[in-house]
């Protein structure tokens, strides 16, 4: 049987700045899943990550479906009324579009879709991320598709050692969708030159070699692309399929204990370490650490268990302790250096204006007045 798997997310209103939503604001989106999505929806599961809610929906409607895209869009919309009478902070916020235009693409919520012909057993995991960008998830994919050293099978099974075909693609392009497509491990060091700048290059699905199954799909909409200024960090969701002739559900989980630097945190402008949580965790120090939940799921015809949470296991809190020491050691660098993202990906405007305000400011030394007078005329 052929089924979808659609993940759509938004921040649509939190308690207490960018913490989590109210019960109230939750319940409002799962009730009008449940209430209208009869017909064509066959399961679902709304949760939080963070400030932002994420529907899981499985239908057989296939991917980028007008109907499925739009029960999310309006249970967005109902939830902001709900937001908007508690005085939830950023009510809406990600709702980028007045109107309901065919798919949440280029409207606000980010997607991750994947449709395929259901194995006789369909594990999952579902990942959900706050206060990061969807190049967070460049890295544990490199590793958990492509590096043997973290992934046994790789060498260890016959179709896992014939590789994956990465679609990487390029989030700075804003007039269309511009992708490459790599094969590992014949272009893994090709791989790593992309994917080791997560501003601009992001894994947006991967592929078996061995089957040609999908095995990841990734939401990549940039938020400052659409609205053209700074509206919150993307918060990126990822769907990955696991075991067979993909990675075991270990494998793809490992990664997550380095607690690598992402772009996050604070007004969406510094660089911190990517805690893993369990589900339904809010947001607190310095608007972070940048966070990422993960709900484990078997399914079947469509219908889903219920979620495991993968980060729950006591490893991970070990992990947890390393991550915050390692995110209170980058804010005692404060505003300098390497704490801070590039200017190019500032979220917040307010310094790229100071700076264009001080180059007026500088003189260049022996220079005559004739030649200031002229270069001053020019700008």
């Amino acid at each position: 049987m052929k089924i979808t798997l659609s993940v759509i997310k938004a921040d649509i209103g939190s308690i207490g700045g960018h913490i989590a939503p109210s019960r109230r604001l939750l319940e409002t989106v799962r009730n009008h899943i449940s209430q209208n999505g009869d017909g064509f929806v066959i399961d679902s599961y709304v949760s939080h990550t963070g400030d932002d809610i994420a529907i899981l929906m499985t239908h057989a409607l296939g991917t980028g479906d007008a109907q499925v895209h739009k029960l999310a869009w309006d249970a967005f919309v109902a939830g902001t009324g709900v937001a908007k009478e508690q005085g939830l902070y950023g009510a809406g916020q990600d709702l980028l579009k007045d109107a309901f235009s065919g798919n949440v693409k280029g409207m606000g919520p980010a997607a991750a879709e994947m449709e395929f012909d259901e194995r006789p057993a369909e594990p999952f995991l579902f990942f959900a991320a706050d206060k990061t960008d969807p190049g967070a998830f460049n890295l544990p994919l490199y590793l958990a598709f492509a590096d043997v050293m973290n992934t046994p099978g790789l060498i260890l099974s016959p179709n896992l050692s014939k590789g994956f075909r990465f679609v990487v693609m390029d989030v700075s392009h804003t007039e269309r969708d511009r992708v490459i497509e790599l094969v590992t491990p014949e272009r893994i060091y090709d791989l790593a030159a992309l994917l080791r700048d997560p501003e601009r290059y992001v894994v947006e699905s991967v592929w078996s070699r061995a089957t040609g199954e999908q095995a990841v799909a990734v939401a990549t909409s940039r938020l400052h692309n659409i609205a053209g200024k700074y509206t919150g960090k993307d918060d990126p969701v990822m769907l990955v399929r696991v075991q067979m002739n993909f990675p075991a559900t270990g494998e793809v989980l490992a990664p997550f204990a380095h607690g690598h630097f992402v772009a996050g945190g604070m007004r969406g402008s510094h660089q911190l370490p990517l805690m893993p949580v369990g589900l339904g965790s809010g947001i607190s120090y310095f608007d972070g650490p940048p966070i990422v939940s993960c709900a484990a799921f078997a399914e079947r015809n469509g219908r889903l268990t219920e979620a495991l949470d993968a980060f729950a296991h006591p490893f991970w809190d070990t992990v947890r302790d390393r991550v915050a020491e390692k995110a209170m050691e980058m804010r005692r660098q404060g505003f300098f250096g390497a704490a801070m993202l590039p200017m190019g990906e500032l979220e917040y405007t307010g310094i790229v204006e100071k700076l264009k305000a001080l180059d007026e400011d500088f003189v260049v030394r022996g220079e005559t007045a004739e030649s200031a007078f002229w270069r001053a005329a020019s700008r």
